[in-house]
């Protein structure tokens, strides 16, 4: 029977222990970290003109993943990275991260192998180092992660900073991790030949270079992450800007919907603006600024979607020109199924 001791050994063996004092100029892996695993608690210092950026995130079975269709390695990769995603949507540079885990006995042997392992490259990409945590024995396997950046003094980029008059932009692709879910469902990634439309649920990329760049040249006024869906998430930061906004749907770079695919019955512009998990960055910028935007940064392509206005309501502006409220259909956890 294996022992939390165990567990937690092996995290260790995944995780290399930071150094205690970084070497070197800039933001060095460790350089923040004095005591990490191994004791009751981690011991952080900031750097100098910085400001810490804490998020948590909750990653559960039969609510985000399923084990009969989410492999280990998956949930492993898609934890950590999903929760870092809000760290790219401040502008912020990822620092430490911390694992609680509850692990059903059957999960204690390969399974937490692979996540650990997935994990692990998860974070090698991230920059992340893993600072502690926990392990607990659970009927079903449910992970909360906590993640910290750190960000240049007054450079955090909120939800509350749009204005009457800024330009509306998404990076990416919109509504593919919605569809890479429908054909998850209907079993499609057992078939190689639809890996690259499978890839953006399993195994997302938050959109950190981005965020960077975006604090880094103060273009965003305001920002968030589409996790739950555009529509949902333009909401939020137009309640807490109290503004509204115009998206031109014309405009929306929808997932395309390959022609050989079976038929699904999926509208590429309802995947675009419900559809959740593509953990693309929704952003604000002065009308004066968005000319200069570039078609990419760190090879992810930029796209003004709408503008905002001083009427607190969120129109959608159809290809016909006809306006709409557009309602808030994304993701919702207390949302009654109907």
């Amino acid at each position: 029977m294996t022992k939390e001791d165990q567990l937690i050994e092996r995290v260790h063996r995944r995780f290399p222990a930071a150094p205690v004092n970084g070497t070197g100029t800039g933001r060095q892996r460790g350089s923040r970290l004095r005591i990490g695993i191994g004791d009751d608690a981690a011991v952080l210092r900031p750097g100098d003109g910085m400001e810490w950026v804490v998020t948590t995130d909750a990653f559960l079975e039969k609510v985000h993943f399923l084990r009969t269709l989410h492999s280990a390695k998956s949930v492993g990769y898609k934890a950590l990275a999903r929760a870092t995603s809000d760290i790219a949507a401040m502008g912020a540079h990822p620092q430490y991260f911390f694992l609680t885990i509850g692990l059903p006995p059957s999960c204690t042997g390969a399974w937490f192998d692979d996540f650990l392992e997935a994990m692990a490259r998860a974070a090698g990409r991230l920059g992340l180092t893993l600072a502690g945590g926990d392990t607990t024995n659970y009927s079903t396997v449910v992970i909360s992660l906590t993640i910290v950046g750190e960000v240049d003094r007054g450079r955090a980029i909120l939800r509350s900073g749009a204005q009457p008059g800024d330009m509306l932009c998404v990076s990416g692709t919109l509504g593919e991790a919605e569809l890479g879910w429908h054909l998850a469902q209907r079993k499609f990634h057992r078939q190689k030949s639809w890996a690259r439309l499978l890839k953006k649920h399993f195994y997302p990329e938050p959109r950190l270079a981005l965020g960077e760049w975006l604090a880094a040249h103060q273009y965003a006024t305001s920002m968030i992450d589409t996790s739950d869906g555009l529509s949902t998430d333009l909401g939020h930061i137009c309640k807490a800007s109290e503004v509204g906004a115009k998206v031109w749907a014309a405009k929306l770079p929808a997932v395309r919907i390959p022609p050989k695919l079976p038929q699904l019955d999926l509208d590429p512009l309802n995947l675009a603006l419900n559809g959740g998990e593509d953990y693309e960055l929704l952003f604000t910028v002065p009308k004066k600024l968005a000319s200069r935007l570039p078609e990419k940064v760190a090879g992810i392509s930029l796209t003004v979607i709408g503008e905002i206005t001083r009427e607190k309501k969120v129109i959608l502006v159809g290809r016909d020109g006809r306006s709409t409220l557009l309602q808030p259909k994304g993701w919702d956890p207390f949302r009654k199924k109907s």
